[in-house]
């Protein structure tokens, strides 16, 4: 098995605690879903900063993440199948999928 990072963008925080009880209802389903390929549940992101090469910082992250989490698959096409369930995907954001690597 190969850890992959899913890279979270978009999505938003609802603006009802019923609508956030029901989204955080979704990601927990999901994740029983996915059940033992769960490495790293992972988080929400909240304020960033970015660093150039030069050193400037800007006040916000350039990649836009707005959360990741860690899971186990066989190959780069089984953790996006995975990724496919993710509820950030019905809030109109996206997820990206980045294999990680033994060092």
């Amino acid at each position: 098995m190969t850890k992959f990072v899913l890279a979270y963008t978009g999505g938003s925080v609802p603006d009802t605690e019923e609508k956030q009880n029901a989204v955080m209802d979704a990601w927990m389903n999901w994740f029983g879903q996915l059940g033992s390929a769960i490495v790293d549940g992972g988080a929400p992101f909240s304020t960033s900063s970015t660093v150039g090469s030069d050193g400037a910082v800007s006040a916000s992250g350039a990649s836009k993440l707005t959360g990741y989490s860690v899971v186990d698959a066989d190959s780069l096409d089984a953790a996006v199948a995975l990724a496919k369930g993710c509820p950030v995907l019905a809030a109109g954001g996206s997820v990206e999928v980045y294999e990680t690597m033994q060092m």
